[in-house]
């Protein structure tokens, strides 16, 4: 069945009470550059079409290995696959993006079912699972490649976004969400040893204090949208 449930509210009260862990995926790096940041944000966007009926979206929401697992538990996801996007080079490595000089930060592609999981609950996991004022960063890890980004394919999406973006603003009573909203232009997959690394590290520091502490909290406030076949 579709999710048709607006869960706006209670994601932005969840992502606004998130609490900021303190383990690190990375060392601090240095920021991108602003100015090819602001140009890849006014290219216009590239629509992804649907492959065998599933289709696909793009996050960017601190280090991928957390974010690829609230993704994954979420009903209707197929497959979350971590990687790069947002940036103005081509083939990033993770030890060129974690420079901050490539303008990419640590993203996620989410195949879905459509007809199960709407791309407005995605952007409600989004805001719901992350701290929404943390500038260039999430929890302990610091840096334009850990920036949160909503990537949209058209303009459809865009409003869905800026319509939350709204409810999030007003929530927060002065403060602004700090996530940036990009048109999506592509999407670099990430080495094979990121992929499913929480599921295949489980006893890594980081996997332990950060990751799987922040993927619990997403599925303790939210049990309506987990898949039943969960191994969390």
């Amino acid at each position: 069945m579709k999710i048709n449930r607006d869960h706006t509210l209670i994601f932005t009260v969840a992502a606004i009470a998130f609490i900021t862990l303190q383990a690190s995926c990375q060392p601090i790096d240095n920021q991108g550059s602003n100015d090819q940041i602001v140009s890849q944000m006014n290219l216009p966007p590239v629509q992804v079409e649907p492959v065998d009926g599933l289709s696909r979206a793009y996050f960017a929401s601190g280090c991928f290995w957390c974010v690829e697992a609230v993704y994954e538990s979420v009903k209707g996801v197929k497959e979350s696959i971590s990687g790069y996007s947002g940036g103005h080079t081509k083939n990033p490595t993770y030890e060129e993006s974690n420079t901050g000089r490539t303008g990419h930060a640590e993203a996620v592609e989410i195949i879905y079912d459509a007809d199960v999981v709407s791309f407005s609950t995605l952007v409600d996991v989004f805001f719901g699972s992350q701290n929404v004022t943390q500038v260039n960063g999430q929890g302990p890890d610091r840096g334009s490649q850990y920036r949160s980004i909503l990537f949209y394919q058209n303009d459809e999406q865009k409003k869905i976004i800026e319509d939350k973006i709204a409810v999030v603003n007003k929530a927060l009573g002065g403060q602004k969400a700090a996530a940036e909203v990009y048109p999506f232009q592509k999407f670099w997959l990430g080495e094979a040893y990121h992929q499913d690394y929480e599921k295949r590290n489980p006893n890594q520091p980081y996997i332990r204090g950060v990751s799987v502490p922040r993927l619990k909290r997403f599925q303790a406030k939210f049990p309506e949208l987990l898949k039943e076949d969960l191994d969390h």
